[in-house]
C-alpha cells in the first residue's frame, strides 16, 4: 500500500476523534472514538508499529464495552478495566520494541482507568495530560503524521469542550455528559 494511502487512514482517524470530543454524552464520544481507533489500528499495522496496533485493538474492545456502560451491568464491574490493563501489559511484553512500547502502554492504561470512571471531566483530563502527549511522541517515532495531528487537535478539542460546556458540567455526576 502506498505511503499516501497509509497516511490518509490516519487523517480519517483524526477526523473521528475531533468529532468525538464535541459530543454531548459519553456514549456518542465512545462510538466516535471506536471509529477513530479502528482507523489508527489499521494504520499502525501498515506502518509496522505493532505495540500501538495491538494496544489499539484492545482499545477498540474497550470502546465497544464503554459504549454499553449503562446497558450492560458487567461492564460497570470495577475489575474489568484491570483485566484490560493486564491485556495491555501482555501486548507490551509480546511487542516490546524498546522504550517506545511504553508510550502506547502508558497511554492505554491511563485512559482505560479514567474512562471507567464514566466521568466526562476525568476522561478529558486523562487524555489532555497523559494519553495524548504519549501518543504524540509515539506517532512521531513511528511516522503517523495523522496521529500527531490527531492528538494535537484532540488536545485543542478537549480544551474547546471544557470552554464550551464548562468544567463544572463535565464533572457533575448528574449532568447529561455522564449518560
Amino acid at each position: 500500500m502506498s505511503s499516501f494511502l497509509i497516511q490518509m487512514i490516519g487523517w480519517l482517524g483524526m477526523l473521528a476523534f475531533l468529532i468525538s470530543y464535541q459530543m454531548k454524552n459519553n456514549k456518542s464520544l465512545f462510538l466516535c472514538q471506536v471509529v477513530g481507533v479502528s482507523l489508527f489500528c489499521l494504520q499502525f499495522c501498515l506502518l509496522g508499529a505493532f505495540s500501538g496496533c495491538l494496544s489499539l485493538a484492545i482499545t477498540i474492545l474497550r470502546g465497544a464495552l464503554l459504549y454499553k456502560y449503562n446497558d450492560w451491568k458487567f461492564v460497570r464491574w470495577k475489575g474489568l478495566p484491570w483485566i484490560l490493563c493486564g491485556m495491555f501489559a501482555l501486548v507490551l511484553i509480546v511487542t516490546w520494541a524498546g522504550p517506545i512500547s511504553l508510550l502506547a502502554f502508558v497511554a492505554s492504561v491511563v485512559s482505560t482507568l479514567c474512562y471507567w470512571t464514566n466521568n466526562a471531566g476525568m476522561i478529558r483530563l486523562s487524555n489532555l495530560l497523559c494519553a495524548s502527549p504519549c501518543w504524540i511522541v509515539y506517532d512521531v517515532l513511528v511516522g503517523s503524521w495523522g496521529g500527531v495531528a490527531s492528538e494535537s487537535l484532540t488536545i485543542l478539542s478537549i480544551l474547546i469542550s471544557i470552554f464550551r460546556f464548562g468544567w463544572k458540567s463535565l464533572i457533575d455526576k448528574d449532568s447529561s455528559f455522564q449518560k
